[in-house]
């Protein structure tokens, strides 16, 4: 489905956020999690008519032949507790590996690892390492920080451990640190959040925030979807926390979107490929598998060579001579891969999805309801046009449940 260009030639820059507001009551917040994922409401958007369901019938509202795309990464303990020998609390947000920059790298490493990291109450770190005392499966473990250079907002931190037997640093990581809640619970989190934070699906570790459109999906659910013959494929995104960064310029051209890192298979890119081809819909699951399908496009059409993909946030907006169908500019990737002999693509995608985007390749969206003043809300009006407004007041007015542990739509 291709959304008018609303915007015009200009591109978004000039979009006021102000205009992407509403009112959000506290008490509409979701503080936790229904007691069943599959309970939650389902508020579905179909021709423009808005009508309301309950998420276990996920699969009766879909269009015939949907393929669904779910982000399977998993969130990881990113938070660490230190304390300072002067007994300040000293709390180290782990954002995005740096070295190795590789996520699977560097949490297998039994090496020290370099991490960026958001720092709490750094006046109180005078310098010198950090150390914590950890409690693992394999025993005791001491677990030291160092604070290196401030890299754009963010502090560079080399973690070293030293214990009886060799762990990697994500067992360390796993042991030492905390579920990272979205800020807006305003809570620590709880037993029960390590597994209702999670996907069921969640499979690949590096995100600090949950792709929470997936939190809703149930094995009754998949059953019901198989029955249906409705196909699952799977990318990863790994979600930073730049996610819940407010707009706080006046105009969209001012914000700089976050950086998060994308890997999918060339398999899922050849099979997306074969579903559009086929005249059916590849619907996202949340909108980090929309940023990745998406950013697909535009590196198919950019990237001279299957180099690693590297979408910057204006990229869609900027005049293309080489545009194409998606099926063409996937089939075009894919023999670069081949060429290439690579059996992914990986990198980063900045792509910033707002009114004034025409999608290339997603048939539909499957998401949770987001925050005002927020890209991912401006993401929503990029598909729904001004009808953004109407859900939301539907919702609002319908007693549904917002943010991450709140309930679904599906945008069709």
């Amino acid at each position: 489905m291709n959304i008018p260009n609303e915007v015009g030639a200009a591109g978004p820059q000039n979009i006021a956020i102000q205009d992407y507001d509403y009112p959000l009551p506290d008490e509409r917040i979701a503080k936790f999690p229904l007691p069943e994922r599959d309970a939650s409401k389902l508020l579905v958007y179909r021709k423009g008519s808005i009508s309301e369901t309950v998420f276990r019938n996920l699969a009766e509202e879909l269009p015939q032949g949907a393929v669904l795309l779910f982000n399977d990464s998993r969130v990881i303990h990113a938070r660490l507790r230190f304390t300072t020998p002067a007994g300040r609390m000293v709390e180290i947000f782990c954002l995005e590996p740096a070295s190795p920059a590789e996520y699977q790298m560097n949490l297998s490493s039994r090496e020290p690892v370099i991490w960026h990291c958001l720092v709490g109450n750094n006046r109180h770190w005078k310098g010198g390492l950090l150390q914590s005392e950890v409690v693992t499966p394999a025993g005791p473990v001491t677990l030291s920080a160092e604070r290196l250079e401030r890299r754009e907002g963010a502090f560079e931190v080399r973690f070293s451990w030293q214990a009886p037997t060799l762990l990697s640093f994500g067992e360390v990581l796993a042991a030492a640190g905390a579920l990272p809640l979205p800020p807006y619970l305003h809570r620590d989190s709880e037993p029960d959040d390590e597994d209702r934070y999670q996907t069921i699906y969640a499979r690949q570790e590096g995100s600090v925030a949950a792709p929470t459109a997936g939190l809703h999906f149930t094995e009754r659910v998949f059953e019901g979807l198989d029955k249906r013959g409705v196909e699952r494929l799977f990318v990863t995104l790994h979600v930073g926390a730049g996610t819940f960064k407010p707009v706080k310029s006046e105009t969209i051209g001012e914000h700089h979107m976050h950086e998060e890192t994308v890997i999918v298979n060339r398999d899922t890119i050849a099979r997306i490929a074969e579903v559009l081809e086929q005249g059916r819909p590849v619907i996202p699951v949340g909108t980090t598998s929309m940023r990745v399908l998406e950013s697909l496009y535009w590196h198919g059409l950019t990237a001279a060579e299957a180099t690693t993909l590297h979408i910057r946030q204006w990229t869609p907006y900027e005049p293309q001579e080489n545009e194409a169908p998606a099926v063409e500019v996937l089939r075009q990737l894919l023999r670069r891969l081949d060429k290439a002999g690579q059996s992914f693509v990986e990198g980063q995608t900045q792509v910033l999805i707002a009114p004034g985007y025409r999608f290339r390749i997603a048939g539909g969206l499957i998401t949770n309801f987001h925050q005002p003043r927020s890209t991912l809300l401006l993401l929503i009006a990029a598909w729904a046009g001004q009808d953004w407004r109407r859900m939301y007041d539907y919702a609002l007015a319908n007693d549904f449940r917002f943010l991450s542990y709140g309930d679904g739509s599906l945008l069709l």
